[in-house]
């Protein structure tokens, strides 16, 4: 009997790409009020294209918001090497040999999240080879996903104009809207909140952020001051590894406590889990290291009976999200939209999977146009 070789095709090329996108207004949030961050201006993305000896070929990115975009291309570009010649199918595998070929500076963070792109870049590749949207190939429970809007509600904008966004995004078929709060005076925020819940209604889902800028009395109070809105969530109340801070709230108040964003490992997600500091989990795959480490954790937030809301990346969380089995909820940005040359598809509340294969975009001319810097790796 004859035995046909496993492997059947190898990477043969690498292309690298770091784009910086910019924003039409600077974006504040609770991290800008309290003086540690600067208002947010641009966004730097970390593409990799992959291509295969059979003419495979997958797109991932990754990104950083206000600063790292140049150190992910820098790691990106040092460890790239070691995919040529590997079978694009050993997608675990490769996120291994990826890691380790930078493990000098930690299996977390910006090492991780250069990482990301090849890998997302591997799973599209996979998907596309299949046939299959992402989701599909994962195992989809559901071919569309609860959606909220976060890019109307930022601090920088004035409480009409808020307003206003928050009646266009359920007008245009949005399921939910998330206000930032954290003004310095909590009597706005709370009076910016309600203003949105009257103008929108009970009947629509309402979430808030507080980006980690409250200590936990400011946090209880708060949360206490909430609870008669009828929130879907209240999201980072405090620093993002004060997971016992995070747990106490959860255990205290009816409305969930979301968090997990800016986590930047499985490993740091899993004792999230472990403190039980999370109603709601919010992964990240960019940030976590790829679909190949979103997918630990949502088997670890699916075993203790988490909800799911990824945090951005809509083009690759609503994949993930529609593979979740209890109902979760997928963010909506329209900044990235110039990027790409498809566009989810949003309605009656929920993000539409597309029927197109594996992520199901493509690279625009314009982010090609925004290119700063790029490298390719041939076999």
């Amino acid at each position: 009997m004859t035995t046909t070789p496993a492997t059947l095709d190898r990477i043969t090329r690498v292309r690298i790409s770091s784009v910086t996108l910019p924003l039409a207004t600077p974006i504040s949030d609770a991290k800008v009020l309290t003086g540690r961050q600067k208002p947010m201006t641009e966004v730097a993305m970390l593409f990799a294209e992959i291509t295969t000896a059979a003419g495979a070929e997958g797109v991932g990115f990754s990104y950083s918001k206000r600063a790292g975009g140049p150190g992910q291309f820098a790691h990106a570009r040092e460890i790239a090497p070691v995919l040529l010649g590997e079978d694009p199918s050993d997608i675990a595998k490769i996120w291994d040999k990826l890691v380790w070929a930078g493990a000098s500076v930690g299996r977390g963070g910006l090492s991780v999240q250069a990482i990301a792109a090849f890998d997302i870049a591997l799973w599209d590749l996979k998907a596309k080879r299949a046939g299959l949207p992402l989701a599909k190939l994962l195992g989809s429970h559901r071919d569309s996903v609860r959606c909220y809007n976060t890019s109307g509600g930022f601090l920088h904008s004035p409480a009409e104009e808020v307003l206003e966004r928050a009646a266009e995004s359920v007008a245009g078929g949005i399921g939910g809207i998330k206000i930032k709060v954290g003004h310095p005076d909590h009597a706005t925020d709370l009076a910016r909140v309600t203003a949105v819940r009257e103008k929108i209604g009970d009947g629509v889902a309402l979430m808030v952020d507080a980006n980690q800028q409250w200590d936990r009395p400011a946090a209880r109070r708060m949360c206490r001051a909430f609870e008669p809105l009828g929130l879907v969530w209240i999201e980072e109340p405090l620093d993002a590894h004060d997971f016992e801070g995070h747990a106490m709230l959860a255990a205290t108040f009816d409305t969930a406590i979301a968090t997990g964003e800016m986590l930047a490992s499985a490993a740091e997600h899993a004792e999230l889990i472990r403190a039980r500091g999370a109603d709601i989990i919010q992964p990240d795959a960019p940030r976590v290291g790829g679909i190949t480490q979103f997918l630990k954790v949502m088997a670890l937030a699916e075993h203790h009976h988490l909800q799911l809301a990824p945090h951005f990346a809509m083009e690759i969380h609503v994949h993930l999200a529609a593979a979740y089995p209890r109902e979760p909820w997928v963010e909506h940005f329209e900044w990235l939209d110039p990027l790409f040359n498809e566009h989810l598809e949003i309605s009656g509340g929920r993000m539409h999977l597309s029927g197109r294969p594996g992520l199901g975009v493509t690279i625009s001319d314009q982010a090609r146009a925004w290119t700063v810097a790029e490298t390719e790796i041939r076999a």
